[in-house]
């Protein structure tokens, strides 16, 4: 039983867009609402890395590889957080995570797949 459960991936052209979902139904509102959010991929023979995060005050932060082309937002009375991705390349190509870092909460990911 995860605590998150990402959605959203799948295969898409080089240029085309996808926008991905975690949802954390089994935190309370004040739980979910008071910490930062990640989301992390690794890809084939990688290690995994951060791509994204959101404070709870709804500030962003992007790995250089995806600024420009990625967006994180957060639903907090939803208790979802999202990743629009555009523009999207081959090397995007990973399996996507979502991340509470102080508690340690990892969903089981979702496949991205990039085609040229």
């Amino acid at each position: 039983q995860p605590q998150l459960a990402e959605s959203g991936g799948g295969l898409v052209q080089a240029g085309g867009s996808l926008r991905l979902s975690c949802k954390a139904p089994r935190m309370i509102l004040s739980t979910f609402s008071g910490n930062d959010l990640e989301w992390h991929r690794q890809a084939p023979g990688k290690q995994r890395e951060m791509v994204a995060s959101i404070t709870t005050g709804r500030v962003t932060n992007y790995a250089d590889s995806v600024q420009g082309r990625f967006t994180m937002s957060r639903d907090n009375g939803k208790r979802m957080v999202y990743l629009q991705m555009n523009n999207l390349k081959p090397e995007d190509t990973a399996v996507y995570y979502c991340h509470v870092r102080a508690l340690n909460y990892w969903g089981q990911g979702t496949q991205v797949t990039v085609s040229s």
